[in-house]
């Protein structure tokens, strides 16, 4: 997953190398991540069905092989077109790497563990935030962009080595393929749960797609602050992708799916109360990143405690879900920052989070047939 993270996100941080060596404008070289986390997201819904019908271990050495030469033909494209085509591959790739990761953990943890299990899973791509992009943009200044790349796809050969000899063969016991999309879109505790993905990672990215600018309109770091609060954004972000899903294990998925739009909800609105005080805003902002990525872990530990028959499908979704939150958060912060409102984003982010609380509870709430029920035989 931190590979996959770095293969993701690597662009963003290696635009200018990428569009003086193919003859494009920065722009066009943009594109690469946009068309990235389009394909991902389809590919997610698609990749149900395989992970369904296919052996697990050999599921993960496909896709891992998929992705290192994707990674290669990257490195060797002669044209912009050529590196399109393999971001193309390289996202399908990913996307079943991370659904097959996720199903994985939680198989093969204990269920008193699977929240956990999920969160370490996350965490190798909040890691790859940290680590990976700045030493993959580190690598382009020392060797161009290509061995970016070439650097991705070294780590596979052995990794697949590693992971043939030792993860056990599981066959899940795959369900009809439509009915089980039907059962994921028509029941409302699974289709609620998704939305939270969608509200939560939707009102984090109003923000923290335009961080830098928010930054430097509050606080005013220099070049050296400012990556300090990255580092330390990048840091909380780690230890909460291990925390929300210890928090699912401790306190129970029901709990824990409301617990965190509401805690969520409360670290975003002390932003702009902590103002321009670096003692309080840089606390708030690591708390805000910490339960940013801790959503991720609990939703998916309770959609698989929700429909387990249909938990390769809800996972699926639910990664495609986490892009189409991206979007919409992207797409809200950049229409308050063109209207001039920079300062109002972490107010919209705090607005949708709310409808993800609200999402929450229609989700874990007992049905009132079922609650009746319960009552007559108390």
């Amino acid at each position: 997953m931190f590979l996959a993270g770095v293969a993701e996100n690597i662009c963003a941080g290696i635009l200018p190398e990428i569009s003086s060596g193919l003859g494009v404008s920065i722009a066009v070289a943009g594109q690469l991540t946009t068309v990235f986390s389009g394909v991902f997201a389809v590919a997610a819904l698609g990749a149900a069905a395989l992970v369904a019908r296919t052996e697990r271990r050999i599921t993960v050495l496909m896709s891992l092989a998929v992705f290192a030469v994707a990674d290669l033909a990257a490195a060797a494209s002669p044209n912009y077109l050529g590196l399109l085509a393999a971001r193309v591959v390289m996202a399908a790739s990913c996307a079943v790497l991370v659904l097959v990761a996720s199903r994985l953990a939680a198989e093969l943890a204990a269920p008193e563990q699977r929240g956990r299990a999920i969160g370490i899973v996350f965490m190798g791509i909040s890691g790859s935030l940290v680590l990976g992009v700045p030493i993959g943009m580190r690598i382009a200044e020392w060797a161009g962009w290509r061995a970016v790349f070439v650097a991705i796809a070294l780590p596979v050969a052995p990794l697949m080595m590693w992971l043939g000899r030792r993860l056990p063969r599981r066959q899940p016991t795959a369900v009809a393929e439509h009915r089980s999309y039907r059962t994921v879109f028509t029941d409302r505790r699974l289709v609620a749960a998704q939305l939270v993905s969608i509200l939560m990672i939707g009102g984090h990215f109003t923000l923290f797609a335009y961080l830098t600018p928010y930054l430097n309109a509050v606080l005013r770091p220099n070049p050296t602050a400012l990556q300090g609060l990255y580092v330390a954004f990048g840091v909380a972000g780690v230890t909460g992708a291990w925390l929300g899903g210890l928090l699912s294990d401790r306190l129970g998925v029901a709990r824990a799916l409301c617990v965190c739009p509401a805690v969520f909800l409360c670290a975003m609105a002390l932003l702009p109360a902590a103002g321009s005080a670096p003692g309080w805003f840089v606390p708030a902002m690591m708390l805000w990143g910490a339960v940013s990525w801790s959503v991720s872990p609990i939703v998916q530990n309770y959609l698989i405690n929700a429909g387990p028959a249909v938990a390769d499908t809800t996972v699926a979704v639910n990664v495609s879900a986490m892009h189409v939150g991206v979007a919409l958060g992207s797409a809200l912060g950049g229409v308050l920052v063109g209207a001039g409102a920079l300062r109002a984003t972490p107010w919209a982010g705090c607005a949708l989070v709310a409808a993800a609380l609200v999402c929450a509870v229609v989700s874990v709430r007992k049905p009132q047939r079922e609650w009746e029920l319960r009552q007559s035989i108390r």
